[in-house]
């Protein structure tokens, strides 16, 4: 399963092996001070939409980059992780981040600045 972690002064998406393929991408760094909010996700699968490179399987998977009107987004959603998280981004080269995870409510905490 995909991981959010803050590494130094960026925000990463790691990706197993197959969600690599699954992608057609490798991890996702982005500059922490391009965070605008972090907000859990109670459907991340409906959240992905759009024009996909990568592997999206209705109600099952969305893995890789969808692109819309309104934003490009970076999806790692699987069937067995239906909740998730969404990172807005200003400035970075994905408007928006939707990780699918066991404990979105852990991560969004992680994810947040102390104070």
């Amino acid at each position: 399963m995909a991981e959010l972690v803050v590494d130094g002064n960026e925000l990463v998406v790691r990706l197993r092996a197959v969600e690599r393929m699954e992608a057609v991408h490798g991890e996702v760094r982005v500059p922490v001070g391009s965070v605008r909010t972090v907000e859990v996700l109670d459907d991340a699968m409906n959240a992905v939409h759009g024009f996909r490179v990568g592997t999206r399987i209705p109600g099952s998977a969305a893995i890789g980059t969808f692109i819309s009107r309104q934003a490009k987004i970076f999806a790692v959603v699987h069937h067995n992780t239906p909740r998730g998280v969404r990172v807005d981004l200003d400035g970075a080269q994905f408007d928006q981040l939707i990780v699918g995870c066991d404990d979105p409510e852990a991560v969004v905490a992680a994810l947040r600045p102390p104070g």
